[in-house]
């Protein structure tokens, strides 16, 4: 009899959370864990950099929202970017990665701040010979048979990065039918997010980060990053970008690609107005504010190095 009654739960439960645009996150990833603890030693090295002062870390700061909360970051020899480093956490879950899309997945993207003269300045070509040198030699030689390479690297990061999730937020618990887990101005900002067509490139479990869009507050504007249009100079592709998650949110700061604000009810009324065009008032941006402030999750354990 209560098995019955548990089917008849879960059934029922998985048809409600079927009928919404956003699913809860799963609580773990399937990881190679030998892989990930050596990926999590090379993520928090700065022998990856050229002159060994920045990590994967200093821009993506596990405990500031798996982001560094900088504009744009900084490099070797304080060099400064020139897009806003978005958050590590839940990336596994984006269909594609970097804001333009570039990567096809975390291994693909682990390689691109390496190389990047701006960032850590290196290549493989001097990478390799200094992971050789050191304690890691035997560290990959006990996992990957061809040893040090820039494909085994780039796996044990990616591998790391796997790990990197944010379950169990307040509004997974929501979705799970926990009914109380929400304030009223929490669902009422989460029907408004809906009702006003946030959702329709802000959804599934990762709340975005499952396509492309182009950012209408350009579409008359002269601003030198063009997104996908860099990759593909197909003109469609201006000024389209990757749909960012909002996941954790509201400890992402600042907002869009090029980190124009720090205020998350700015944003909202930046996106309502230019994305969406429609008028918002402040009462609204308030909810929906309040709804996405429920999105922060738990943060993985033993995350220090």
């Amino acid at each position: 009899m209560y098995e019955v009654i548990i089917i008849f739960l879960f059934s029922t439960l998985t048809l409600l959370m079927a009928n919404e645009p956003i699913t809860p996150l799963p609580q773990t990833v399937k990881v190679n864990h030998a892989k990930a603890e050596l990926g999590k030693k090379l993520f928090f090295d700065p022998i990856l950099s050229h002159d060994n002062t920045i990590t994967c870390a200093t821009c993506h700061d596990l405990n500031n929202g798996g982001d560094d909360g900088l504009k744009f970051s900084y490099g070797i020899r304080g060099q400064k970017g020139s897009v806003n480093a978005p958050t590590v956490y839940n990336a596994c879950f984006n269909f594609r990665q970097f804001w333009d899309g570039r990567a096809k997945d975390l291994q693909e993207q682990a390689s691109g701040p390496i190389e990047n003269p701006v960032e850590m300045g290196s290549s493989f070509s001097e990478v390799i010979p200094k992971l050789q040198r050191s304690k890691y030699k035997k560290l990959f030689d006990a996992i990957y048979t061809n040893g040090i390479t820039k494909q085994t690297i780039t796996d044990a990061i990616a591998e790391y990065e796997k790990t990197l999730i944010t379950p169990n937020s307040r509004f997974d618990k929501f979705l799970r039918g926990d009914k109380n887990a929400l304030t009223q101005d929490e669902k009422d900002g989460y029907a408004l997010f809906k009702s006003k067509g946030c959702v329709s490139c802000h959804h599934g479990k990762n709340v975005g980060g499952n396509l492309y869009s182009t950012f209408g507050i350009f579409n008359e504007s002269s601003s030198e990053w063009l997104g996908r249009y860099n990759i593909t100079h197909k003109k469609r592709d201006k000024y389209s970008f990757k749909v960012p998650s909002l996941r954790n949110v509201a400890r992402t700061a600042p907002y869009f690609h090029d980190g124009r604000t720090y205020d998350l009810k700015e944003a909202v009324n930046i996106m309502s107005q230019y994305q969406l065009g429609r008028y918002i008032t402040k009462e609204d941006i308030s909810k929906i504010t309040a709804f996405l402030q429920s999105l922060n999750g738990e943060l993985p354990k033993n995350i220090e190095p």
